[in-house]
């Protein structure tokens, strides 16, 4: 069996369980962690994700990172300039997080997702170089009032993440759910 059909199959024994009402924000992130050379086939099997969640019980919503930079970017009255002078771009970068919580409010209201739904972030690898995953899950955790599934593409070990195994990782407070860990 595939590394992310186990995956699935962790993933639906976990979100089978029943949810706790009074968890806080970091204890609601869940983390599906598959290894970075697997992209494509989990993005291909996004929708059995979605199943098993619906078969739990729970709605679904799946907001899309991936090209939130381009967009942002492309919108800013001076990208011709930064694309000449990327040495400019770190001062600009907060924006871009303010930029992916408005998106991702919005996004919310019009789904309408309530304490019942899983919202899942897909395209975390596009944030790598720009912000930190945990920049990110921290703003967006508390707006998700039932659960954050991340698609973390990288690794975990030791209660340790790590974004396309390319820098230092860090700790969270999520639930680690690979392809090798059984619930």
């Amino acid at each position: 069996m595939s590394r992310i059909k186990r995956l699935i199959q962790s993933y639906s024994k976990y979100v089978a369980v029943p949810w706790r009402n009074d968890a806080a924000a970091a204890q609601r992130v869940i983390f599906c962690v598959y290894n970075e050379t697997e992209e494509l086939r989990l993005r291909a099997k996004i929708d059995e994700f979605e199943i098993a969640t619906r078969a739990a019980g729970h709605e679904w919503a799946l907001f899309d990172l991936t090209d939130t930079f381009p967009n942002w970017i492309a919108s800013q009255r001076y990208a011709k300039s930064y694309f000449q002078k990327p040495s400019l771009l770190p001062t600009l970068l907060p924006k871009y997080l303010t930029y992916i919580e408005t998106e991702f409010t919005t996004f919310m209201q019009d789904r309408g997702a309530d304490d019942n739904f899983v919202v899942a972030l897909k395209g975390v690898g596009s944030l790598f170089g720009f912000l930190k995953v945990k920049e990110v899950v921290d703003k967006l955790a508390p707006m998700a009032k039932g659960r954050l599934l991340v698609f973390f593409p990288g690794s975990f070990e030791d209660n340790n993440y790590r974004l396309l195994d390319g820098y230092d990782g860090w700790n969270y407070l999520a639930v680690p759910i690979t392809a090798d860990k059984e619930f």
